[in-house]
């Protein structure tokens, strides 16, 4: 997740979805030459936790900090960290930090 950018988020009832640009590295399968002017190669992606029991944390997009690239669009910064602790997640990073007990998780990439 490094070097990844959260651009917005959604809390419906089980479930809770980051939209990410996501940095990509060679070494993944999902891997494509970096655009012009681009450090690495960026992907659109979704990091979705399903079946949820709990969220605690979580900030509401007008409520949390962000920042406006030059191309106009609005960012909430990275995930610095994300962590698995039994059946608790907890997501981190300039937008706050987001507890989610419960349910699983997973990465589906936007084509």
């Amino acid at each position: 997740m490094n070097d990844s950018l959260i651009l917005g988020w959604q809390a419906e009832g089980q479930r809770l979805s980051f939209d990410i640009e996501l940095s990509v590295w060679p070494a993944s399968e999902y891997y494509e030459n970096p655009k012009e002017g681009e450090y690495t190669c960026y992907r659109r992606a979704m990091l979705v936790f399903d079946h949820i029991e709990k969220c605690s944390g979580l900030l509401s997009m007008d409520g949390a900090p962000r920042s406006t690239d030059a191309s106009g669009e609005i960012d909430y910064g990275n995930i610095d960290r994300l962590v698995v602790v039994g059946n608790r997640y907890i997501v981190e990073g300039d937008f706050g930090q987001v507890e989610v007990q419960g349910g699983e998780f997973r990465l589906e990439f936007n084509t």
